[in-house]
């Protein structure tokens, strides 16, 4: 194919990236790209179109999500060859525009994104003190980090979390429970690996984390859309909609992206529906740390007595989601089943990472800083929650059970589509997300999410709900 074909106009009202996603699409459907051949790589791409690599990373990360790329590491990117099983008119009909907009991904960037969920005050981050400590790390690791790693994890850092585990979170447990995984999803495919098959039904939180939907979905789970309210999992509507289910996620502490928390009552009878069904329950501990009136809450893996919690969190808000480092608790019993479903997995990565990481907590800087952070966000929620009652007034609302995270959601009054709303914002360079999208039942009420950790103070604040407030006026 003609790369020349593919290079966007400056003068369309259509961003850049969807120019780029609409061309490879159309080049499918006309046979001019078919299943199995291989496309240029990022780099190659933008190179020879004169773009920004994000760009083109943007379209990739679509066409990906949409079935119409297969990313296959090093090997590079090729046309999906499970379109071959569509045929010609098949391919044709996908290259028909979605009769709504679609949600732009959020790009690869030195800088964060305005508004953009799910990522830490990078300006914030002790550099100085990672930096020394990885440099110590890097030069005292002795022979044992140079050969083939624990699939478990570095010991060290295994003994760090258990400890700082009991402490903060209330769960009693060794280090030989603590697995390091490669991020959130590395604890997700060991528990699928370890202790359920493809087919299992499962309780997913409904809104709920939309990435490990699909994680556990392309995994072969089917999930169960279980409503939240304001106690958070629906646990009655559960065991109605899908009595026979094995597993069931959840977000306790602070829910995923509504921000609630769930009940006691509710924690306790999820348990004894884990007990009796013999069911386990993968506790996601998000946002956690960050809680803005009182204390932190207790993990749901504190009050589990029948071993029926697997509690998984990562390094990836608290840190930094580079590390791409996450851990799971996995109950004692098992310890054996996860260790032997470890070591046909690829593991956690570089022992180098977990070394410096055991040595920011060991040395007490983990705590420090969580500290800090904690103070920090409080404040920079303020700035945006002030922000949008100056430019939206009563026109976007932030719900008052949002007492922690690093995100706030907005409810839309009126007939205001969030889906429309979102994407005239990230038309702008605005990562508005839609609450809608996060929904595996379309009802419900209109919202959207906004992070505000890297909003450093009330004038940028300002600033962006202005930039907003104008993206938005006519959606």
């Amino acid at each position: 194919m003609d790369l020349k074909h593919l290079q966007p106009r400056r003068e369309s009202d259509a961003p850049i990236y969807m120019q780029l996603y609409r061309r490879f699409r159309d080049a499918i459907a006309a046979g001019k790209l078919r299943p199995g051949d291989r496309v240029p790589s990022v780099r190659s791409l933008a190179s020879e179109l004169h773009l920004a690599r994000g760009t083109v990373e943007l379209a990739y990360q679509m066409l990906t999500s949409e079935g119409y790329f297969e990313a296959r590491g090093p090997a590079g990117t090729v046309v999906s060859p499970r379109l071959n099983s569509v045929g010609e008119a098949g391919r044709a009909a996908l290259s028909k525009p979605p009769s709504k907009p679609a949600q732009r991904p959020q790009a690869a960037s030195d800088e964060p994104m305005p508004f953009q969920f799910g990522l830490p005050a990078l300006d914030a981050f002790p550099r100085k003190t990672w930096t020394r400590l990885a440099g110590r790390s890097l030069r005292v690791l002795g022979a044992a980090a140079m050969n083939y790693p624990d699939p478990a994890g570095h010991e060290p850092l295994r003994r760090a979390i258990a400890t700082y585990l009991g402490i903060s979170r209330g769960i009693a447990c060794s280090y030989e429970q603590v697995f390091i995984t490669a991020g959130y999803r590395g604890a997700l495919e060991l528990i699928c690996r370890t202790v359920l098959h493809s087919g299992d039904v499962g309780w997913h939180e409904d809104p709920g984390y939309l990435y490990i939907r699909d994680f556990l979905q392309r995994s072969g789970m089917r999930l169960a859309p279980i409503p939240v309210d304001e106690e958070g999992l629906n646990v009655e509507i559960g065991r109605r909609r899908a009595a026979d289910a094995r597993f069931a996620v959840v977000t306790p502490t602070h829910q995923c992206p509504t921000g609630v928390a769930l009940s006691l009552p509710r924690r306790l009878e999820l348990l004894k529906w884990a007990q009796q069904r013999r069911a386990w329950i993968i506790e996601d501990d998000y946002d956690s740390e960050f809680r803005y009136h009182g204390r932190p809450l207790p993990a749901l893996k504190s009050l589990d007595r029948d071993e029926r919690v697997l509690y998984t969190s990562t390094f990836s808000k608290v840190l930094f989601p580079g590390l791409r480092l996450g851990y799971l608790v996995a109950p004692e019993a098992h310890i054996g089943r996860f260790r032997s479903a470890a070591n046909h997995l690829s593991g956690p990565g570089s022992v180098w990472p977990q070394a410096t990481v055991a040595e920011f907590m060991a040395q007490g800087h983990f705590t420090r800083h969580l500290r800090k952070m904690r103070s920090l966000y409080a404040q920079r929620r303020d700035y945006l929650v002030d922000a949008l009652a100056q430019v939206f007034g009563a026109g976007l609302h932030i719900a008052a059970t949002q007492a922690g995270g690093t995100h706030v959601l907005g409810m839309l009054h009126g007939r205001r589509s969030d889906r429309d709303f979102a994407a005239a914002a990230q038309s702008r360079g605005l990562a508005i997300q839609a609450l809608s999208h996060w929904r595996m039942r379309r009802s419900g009420p209109e919202g959207v999410l906004m992070g505000f950790a890297n909003i450093p103070g009330a004038e940028e604040a300002v600033a962006l709900t202005r930039r907003l407030m104008e993206a938005t006026r006519a959606a």
